[in-house]
């Protein structure tokens, strides 16, 4: 049997707001929506499934797992999958929202570990977290979010 190698990423963000609200927009679909273009459903109790669907006519299922954890506020851990990878235990990632009271504002700090180094899914959110999480920092500081499936100019 082979181990495979695995690779986390790790973002800290500081957000002039509260636990409750920056948890709240993880956990909450239509708020989601607004700086993620995509929602997160679940009932957010461990054991549970959550999907992540792109909020547009087609709704599609992008990411799959389950809930770990939920503290709320200050924590949510779940597991992280490709729909098309579902069936294998193997293929899941984890992600682990730590929210902390930071002053007059929250550190949220994002760590997504057990990813399998050099794949597809680990370099996508190296690039997808920081862009997510700005435009969350966005939406709760100023009210809007900002176009996360935005691309490089061409040079």
């Amino acid at each position: 049997m082979t181990t495979r190698e695995t690779t986390s990423f790790v973002y800290v963000t500081y957000i002039r707001s509260t636990p409750d609200k920056v948890f709240e927009a993880i956990t909450r679909p239509d708020i989601a929506r607004r700086y993620w273009g995509h929602e997160n459903v679940s009932d957010w109790k461990p054991g549970s499934k959550w999907e992540h669907i792109r909020a547009n006519d087609e709704r599609t299922v992008q990411i799959v797992g389950k809930v770990v954890e939920v503290s709320p506020p200050t924590r949510l851990v779940m597991t992280w999958a490709s729909p098309s990878q579902a069936a294998d235990p193997a293929s899941y990632s984890r992600v682990t929202f730590g929210i902390e009271e930071y002053d007059a504002m929250v550190r949220l700090t994002v760590t997504h570990d057990e990813l399998e180094a050099g794949s597809g899914m680990a370099k996508g959110i190296s690039q997808g977290w920081p862009v997510v999480l700005s435009s969350l920092k966005s939406l709760l500081e100023t009210g809007s979010g900002i176009n996360v499936f935005a691309k490089p100019k061409s040079a």
